[in-house]
């Protein structure tokens, strides 16, 4: 491409001595993005208003990306699990912000893991706190530590003629994909449409057919743009969606 789709990313936050906290987000979401022939850019948590909405309209497309669970107010929970872990508020409301904005004006959007949880949430959708404590005969979706992060792996089962089907270029509706949540989608929102589940019945891709590119996964294909060409076919028709 002559001019690379510009793709915002957004970004958490962490604390790790008594100065300002660092924004933090994995290379792999670069990588991905620099990949698929997009120019990868991060979205700042602490933009506002008038500020992130300027950052916004550059954008040609956006990755909702990983991260702590959002908070259970959003979606309506009275009471709040003991595994809800990493909670940042201010995240959230930029990324539902984010969202809000792109589903208005159909800019196209990836939200991965967490991103794919904010998109239920923000539509009006639900979450389970945690997979093994509410879903009776779950699969292992939480690895033990981030250090495992891309090991753990389990086989989704894709809508054939959905629009995550066609984006990850696939010749079988069975995908191999990676797991790293504890997290994940209870009751999924009005406006979206299931794509993709594990065996055990979890929700691990969610869209909105008649949008240009509106795509929610529970796995982390960045991780595997290397491994599995799938993957590497899913940031690019992001991309070209977003240069479109």
């Amino acid at each position: 491409m002559t001019n690379s789709p510009l793709i915002g990313i957004s970004v958490g936050a962490r604390q790790v001595d008594q100065g300002a906290p660092f924004l933090l987000v994995r290379t792999t979401y670069t990588h991905a993005v620099e990949s698929a022939s997009g120019a990868p850019v991060m979205i700042p948590l602490q933009l506002t208003g008038d500020a992130l909405r300027r950052v916004y309209e550059r954008l040609d497309g956006i990755v909702i990306s990983g991260g702590g669970d959002v908070a259970p107010a959003r979606y309506g929970a009275i009471e709040v699990s003991p595994y809800t872990v990493n909670v940042d508020e201010n995240r959230d409301d930029i990324e539902m912000q984010l969202v809000r904005w792109a589903l208005a004006d159909d800019k196209p959007l990836l939200a991965i893991c967490r991103g794919h949880q904010v998109l239920n949430v923000m539509l009006g959708g639900t979450l389970y706190q945690d997979i093994q404590e509410e879903v009776p005969d779950a699969l292992r979706h939480a690895a033990p530590s981030a250090a495992w992060f891309g090991r753990l792996k389990h086989d989704v089962e894709v809508e054939s003629g959905s629009r995550l089907y066609a984006a990850l270029g696939v010749d079988s509706p069975s995908v191999t994909v990676n797991s790293l949540h504890h997290q994940g989608i209870n009751q999924v929102a009005a406006d979206l449409t299931v794509s993709a589940r594990a065996a055990d019945g979890i929700v691990e891709g969610l869209e909105i057919p008649e949008n240009r590119f509106t795509v929610g996964v529970q796995w982390h294909p960045e991780a595997l743009v290397n491994e599995y060409p799938a993957m590497r076919h899913l940031f690019q028709s992001l991309v070209e969606a977003a240069g479109g």
